[in-house]
């Protein structure tokens, strides 16, 4: 498998990741996350000309995978990666994961962040198995970035269910 940026014309591609990976949320009662529409292109090419938007494509080049990511509070804050459920089970999640976790070291940052579900067993519990730690509302590690993302979070609704921010501490690149 090979991760590489993101290209224009395959964004609409990854809308439909997007939605198919949200489908198996319906199975747990959450059909409100697997309707919630994904980001819009023009979002998503913001990312992509920022250099913050990654997928992971297959043998023919086509994209299975997403991940998109933003600096928040010195850290780099994983804002959606997503797998089509037909390439789940491979390890994509991981390798974009991985893949942003070097970057993110040789750009001197400290740390991985994101938001998730915490009793999805494909949300926490996968993070948990990739080196991620829950953070408390006392944890110093629980910035004001991340509380204004929760609030942002809450507002869209999703905090309808239990979430929780996550970290993970990354070493320095070598030089």
């Amino acid at each position: 498998m090979r991760i590489r940026a993101a290209a224009p014309a395959e964004l609409p591609l990854l809308q439909d990741i997007e939605r198919a990976a949200g489908e198996p949320f319906r199975s747990l009662g959450m059909a409100v996350v697997a309707d919630d529409e994904p980001l819009p292109l023009d979002v998503l090419d913001a990312y992509r000309r920022a250099g913050r938007a990654w997928v992971a494509v297959d043998a023919a080049d086509l994209p299975v995978g997403y991940l998109l990511t933003d600096t928040v509070d010195g850290a780099a804050h994983i804002e959606q990666v997503s797998v089509h459920p037909a390439a789940a089970r491979r390890g994509i999640g991981r390798s974009l994961i991985e893949h942003l976790a070097t970057g993110a070291a040789r750009q001197g940052l400290t740390a991985l962040t994101l938001t998730t579900f915490s009793q999805v067993p494909w949300n926490a519990p996968y993070y948990t198995r990739l080196g991620f730690r829950a953070l408390t509302d006392t944890d110093p590690a629980l910035t004001a970035g991340l509380r204004a993302i929760q609030r942002a979070e809450a507002a869209h609704g999703l905090a309808t269910w239990p979430r929780v921010c996550m970290r993970r501490e990354l070493s320095a690149a070598p030089a």
